[in-house]
């Protein structure tokens, strides 16, 4: 019999903290639900889909209003997930991870991690009250838009397509037009 060792928040913190995961290649390293998920490396539309929402992101707030992180990690309760688009509260974040509470906007872009995206990930955003996240939805063309936490779940669940332009609860004025995010004339 086997068993598979589970990690604390604080574990996989001292073991980034003493270079545990130098050297894995090219490859992201998440803690999920206590397990270590090692990522994929991304493909090309992934990459343009990121770049895209990081310019839109950077041309539609200032430092005074949020901090933008791309790829980047925050600590949400015992989960170190590290979404592709995080608009966190303005601040230094040198001596600490940004947490859920400092999150304003949360989105993953999703090509081949969709089912996980918008199961796993949605559970563990939600318990910790990121209170609105969004799943680009790359096969389907479309962004899935979650909020309203109600009992650690997020109960409001709306799906856009191009031609919907979407703006964040955090910055009613910054519209995302799908059909450009999509690259569709």
């Amino acid at each position: 019999m086997s068993t598979l060792a589970r990690l604390t928040g604080a574990e996989f913190d001292s073991m980034v903290k003493r270079g545990a995961f130098n050297g894995i290649g090219p490859k992201k390293v998440e803690l999920i639900n206590g397990e270590l998920r090692f990522m994929n490396p991304a493909g090309p539309v992934h990459d343009d889909h990121v770049e895209y929402l990081t310019d839109w992101s950077f041309r539609n707030t200032t430092r005074k209003h949020c901090n933008i992180r791309v790829q980047s990690g925050f600590v949400s309760n015992d989960d170190r997930p590290e979404p592709d688009v995080l608009w966190i509260k303005p601040g230094r974040y040198g001596r600490r991870r940004p947490t859920a509470a400092d999150v304003m906007l949360l989105i993953e872009v999703s090509d081949s991690s969709l089912d996980s995206d918008l199961q796993v990930k949605a559970n563990i955003y939600s318990r910790s009250g990121v209170g609105e996240y969004w799943v680009v939805d790359i096969p389907n063309r479309q962004i899935h838009v979650m909020s309203d936490i109600q009992d650690g779940r997020y109960r409001r669940i709306e799906m856009h397509a191009p031609p919907d332009e979407l703006s964040p609860a955090c910055k009613p004025d910054a519209r995302l037009k799908l059909a450009d995010l999509f690259d569709i004339e």
